[in-house]
């Protein structure tokens, strides 16, 4: 048994994520670009890990979305394209430069303020289409073009988020439609009054699946380029061939023997309704499994059986019912989210305890060590 191994891992399959390059690629309008998005550790996969291999796939963009995760891609050896998606304190815009990273203008007044520190910083500026959280509003295109002017500023990208393209219903759809036209007028506006227009980016993942036909110069892909949707059985407009990249393992370190009636865990949640063998693993909501998928809401695989969680998962432990798994035993693996053959998926442990499957792979904990396959070599 390897050390790494001995507790609880997260492990990626680079051979899958090879493969979800692909079918994303395959779909891509000529001239646009992947721009993979590693924020928040690949949404737990592991950021150095999955981008150096992106990198060596041929994959030159990539989004982050603090400086701190550009800059440990940097460390790491990542090649190309870097934008950071959230906001940046101005006063590091020497970092910026230092780690060659691009930064997201989040309004006018960031802008002027960053330009300010004297410091030749690359831009990517994000547009306000109507999710009115990040950017400069979609109807201010003098400010936009002020942006342009500035000059430590050097605009390399303008972009927009669609805040309902997951959904397929008439409303959002009509919505989405806005958004983009609104952008488009944008860009057309700024190009009749003599400005070279930078990389232009509207799609994330779901942008892409359900809105295909939009031609840009990148796709922002996180989720799909994981191999989920975030919810289970999304139907999107564009289906594509897509296999989980992680699994989350843990192994049996010890065998309980609970007599019927005995109960077990924080609060006595769990009552053996018969003579049971319960196996304990050293893994817990500390690792990102979710509290909330207690008292049987889970499941684990264990030797190619589907076995209930029970009692209260604890922060570094939980507990799983192997009675009818006879040959269960210390030292076996015991996977919490699989890719589907080997364990569950991680959409539907996110819509059992009421969340999506962004939420539940970012969380895996940063104590797990991450474990590299690739079945292909």
């Amino acid at each position: 048994m390897k050390h790494d191994t001995d507790r609880a891992w997260i492990e990626v399959s680079i051979s899958h994520l090879r493969h979800n390059v692909q079918q994303i690629q395959k779909v891509l309008p000529p001239g646009c670009e992947l721009m993979a998005v590693v924020k928040t550790g690949a949404y737990g996969h592991g950021a150095a890990e999955i981008s150096v291999h992106l990198n060596n796939m041929g994959v030159t963009a990539f989004a982050v979305a603090v400086i701190e995760e550009g800059i440990r891609l940097r460390e790491a050896g990542v090649r190309g394209e870097i934008l950071v998606l959230g906001y940046t304190d101005v006063r590091r815009a020497k970092e910026l430069c230092r780690y060659d990273l691009m930064q997201t203008v989040i309004d006018s007044d960031y802008a002027e303020k960053l330009n300010r520190q004297g410091i030749p910083v690359k831009v990517h500026i994000k547009i306000d289409t109507g999710m009115h959280r990040l950017g400069i509003p979609v109807e201010d295109v003098s400010g936009v073009r002020a942006v342009f002017a500035m000059e430590y500023i050097r605009v390399c990208g303008m972009y927009t988020h669609l805040c309902c393209a997951d959904s397929r219903a008439a409303e959002d759809i009509s919505f989405t439609q806005k958004q983009t036209a609104c952008f488009y007028s944008l860009t057309d506006a700024l190009a009749k009054s003599g400005i070279t227009l930078p990389k232009l980016h509207i799609q994330s993942s779901y942008g892409l699946l359900n809105y295909p036909e939009l031609s840009c110069d990148y796709v922002r892909a996180g989720i799909a380029l994981y191999g989920v949707h975030s919810f289970p059985g999304d139907d999107t407009k564009l289906k594509l061939d897509l296999q989980p990249v992680l699994s989350l393992k843990s192994r049996i370190v010890l065998i309980r023997f609970l007599k019927k009636g005995s109960s077990a865990g924080y609060g006595r949640a769990f009552t053996a309704s018969r003579d049971s063998r319960i196996a304990i693993l050293p893994a817990g909501y500390g690792d990102g499994y979710p509290r909330s998928l207690s008292c049987e809401k889970g499941r684990v695989n264990i030797r190619g059986h589907q076995v209930p969680v029970i009692g209260r998962i604890c922060m570094d432990q939980m507990a799983v019912d192997v009675t009818d798994v006879p040959d269960a035993a210390a030292g076996d693996t015991a996977v919490l989210i699989g890719t589907g053959e080997d364990g569950p998926l991680a959409p539907d442990l996110a819509d059992a305890c009421g969340s999506i499957s962004n939420e539940l792979l970012s969380r895996m904990g940063a104590r797990l060590p991450v474990i590299v396959k690739d079945d292909e070599y």
